[in-house]
Formats: structure tokens, sequence, C-alpha cells
């Protein structure tokens, strides 16, 4: 049918332009986000882009149900702002009949944001988590450059080393605690700062590496064959301790653990679960994400009229104060279910409730005007 097709292709049209900004928009934010991130030394510059690519997976559910939302509305208010929608009334196309085409082009996207809301989004986030406990795992000395002082644990810790190398050629009857990629540094300098009592030790060595203690996780850094010097600041004294061998805890021992929150789990977890209002909260949220984007793209239609008496941007207005509405009541009634305040079952039903009640109102008005 000519009617069906022709506004199809009007809607990818529009679709793919908004996608195309609103994910660009997305990806600006969030690059930003982890720029500073790593310029704060909270993460390496290298891992900038995974998780970015991490943060879009988990956010695309939101900006697909706006372009959705955002695409019908603007060919429809086109529609009605040409007049074509004159012709087509005059054609015997009412506005009941303008839903079959926008679900005929809104299917795809809602079985998208369904697949990422309720299965891809919650696995990114629990990608990122893990991995930026790995990125805590690697070794202080790994981050290290010869010939340069690189300052560790908030500046509380100061290394220098003349050299450093990645052995991969080690002897089979090495200690079996050492870290798997023995990373080797030669003429150490270290300047470390109690927290406790304020004490200043400055170590050399002549060598050191890397150790695992691979019961607990716990990392250390191995120095051999060195001097300690121990002094408080302001005092005179200071004591001189030498050493065959010294090991320091290692700012970020993998024995810590990465804290898998609800919106972390897969759906099976989170039904195992249902007893929590947590996972009852995820749930909610979850589903809510691909029913929003079914009643958006319907409430798009009727707010899509346009008034010629009424400024052309109003139907625009009432349409992203509809949406933050909606959006915002989504989030609400979460945090609410995970605090134990209201019933999951009220919350959902309630929350979709507030936008079929005005959705069915504009149809019905909609239809019945003259």
């Amino acid at each position: 049918m000519i009617f069906d097709t022709s506004i199809r292709k009007e809607f990818t049209r529009s679709a793919s332009g908004i996608a195309v900004t609103l994910i660009a928009i997305l990806l600006s934010t969030q690059l930003i986000r982890f720029l500073k991130e790593a310029v704060s030394g909270n993460i390496s510059p290298e891992a900038v882009i995974v998780l970015l690519c991490f943060a879009t997976l988990q956010f695309l559910p939101i900006v697909l149900t706006l372009t959705l939302f955002v695409s019908v509305l603007l060919c429809l208010s086109r529609v009605h702002r040409d007049s074509e929608m004159l012709i087509w009334l005059s054609a015997g196309v009412s506005a009941l009949k303008w839903i079959k085409p926008v679900l005929k082009f809104a299917t795809p996207f809602i079985v998208v944001i369904a697949i990422l809301a309720l299965v891809i989004s919650p696995w990114a986030s629990r990608m990122a988590a893990t991995y930026r406990l790995q990125l805590t795992v690697k070794s202080e000395l790994s981050q290290i450059t010869p010939g340069t002082f690189r300052e560790v644990k908030k500046g509380q810790r100061v290394f220098f080393v003349e050299s450093n190398n990645q052995s991969n050629n080690q002897s089979n009857n090495q200690n079996q605690n050492k870290a798997d990629d023995n990373f080797q540094i030669g003429n150490i300098f270290v300047a470390d700062v109690n927290k406790a009592n304020g004490k200043l030790s400055i170590i050399t060595s002549q060598t050191g590496y890397q150790e695992v203690e691979h019961k607990t996780g716990n990392k250390y850094i191995v120095l051999k064959n060195g001097l300690r010097y121990e002094v408080e600041p302001g005092q005179l004294d200071f004591k001189i301790t030498e050493f065959k061998l010294y090991k320091l805890v290692a700012q970020d021992g993998y024995a810590q653990k990465t804290n898998f929150n609800s919106n972390r789990q897969t759906l099976i977890e989170l039904f195992n679960a249902y007893n929590t209002n947590s996972s009852k909260a995820e749930i909610l949220w979850r589903f809510s994400i691909p029913i929003s984007a079914i009643i958006l793209v319907l409430l798009a239609i009727p707010l899509s009229h346009v008034n010629p008496r009424a400024a052309k941007s109003t139907n625009i207005i009432v349409a992203i104060l509809l949406y933050a509405i909606y959006n915002n009541s989504i989030s609400v009634g979460q945090a609410w279910v995970a605090q134990g305040k209201l019933s999951f079952y009220i919350a959902f039903i309630g929350i979709h409730l507030l936008m079929i009640i005005p959705l069915t109102y504009l149809l019905w008005k909609q239809v019945n005007l003259k």
C-alpha cells in the first residue's frame, strides 16, 4: 500500500539522522567522562575506548527509545503542518489507521531495545566492572617508565627505576609465586610515606620483580639487595636498614572483589533472587524500557497533531514534557521498589497506566476531532 510504504520510508530517514545525532552526543559526553578519569589517573589511557564501547551499549536502549519517539513525532508533525493529513483524512485514513504503519516501523526497534535492555546492557555493565577490576590488577611496576619518576597511591609512593625488562624465558625452577609476566626492574629508588605515622621511607635496591601470592591473589613488589632509610619529617634522627629481600604491598592486588550489583546480573539470576527488593527493582527497570518504547511511539501519533492557531513548537514541548515525566516515573518507581516503599506490581502497572490513560484519551479526541 502506498500509504504504508511512503510513511515508513520517511520514518526510516528521520530515525537514521536522529540516531546518529543522539549516539554522537552520547559518545562525546562519555568520552569526556573517561578522559577525565584517565587524566586523573583512575584508569589507563588505553582503557578509554573499551570502556566507551561498554558505556554505549549500556545507554543504547534509552537512545533508541528516544530515537523512535522523536522520529515518529517529527514525521507526523510535518504531515500535519504541510496539510498532508487532510488529504489522508479525506481518503478515509483516520488517526487509528496510523497505528499499523507506525507499529510496523517500530517493531524492529522495539525488539532490539528489548534485547539490549534485558540481556546486552547488563552484560556490558558486568564486563565494564570486570574490566575496571582487571585494570587495577595491573602492577605498579608495569606503569613505570625507565628514567622517570612515577607517582602511585595518589602521591604516597614515588618510583624511579633506571631500567626494566620483561623476561619471558625464565627457568622452570624459579619461585612459582612470581607473577606470570615476570616483570624485572633494576636500580630502583622508592620514596614511601607511611599513612599511619607520617614517616618517610627511602628505599634503594639493585633489582626487583613482581610477586603474586596465589592463595589470596595479593600482589607484592619484591626488592633485592638494598637499603631502607626511615625518617620522621622535622626530626634529625633516621634509621638505616640493609636488606636482601624486601616486599612492598602493591597498590592494586587482585584480591579485591568486584561488586556485581543487580544491574549487572542476568535475568535468570534476578528471578532466582526475586525475593530481594533490588532484584525486583532491576526487573521493573529492564521490562519497562521496551514497554515504554511501545507506549511512547503510539503516544507520538496524537501528540503530532499541530494546531494552526498555536505555536508550531507547542506539541514538541508537550511531548518532551511527557517523555521526561514517563522516564522519571520509571526511575522513581525503581528506586521506591528497591527501598521497599512500593510494591513491584503497583509500581509496574501504575507507571505505565500513567501514560496509557492520556494515550487513550488523546487518540479518542483526535478520532472525534471535527
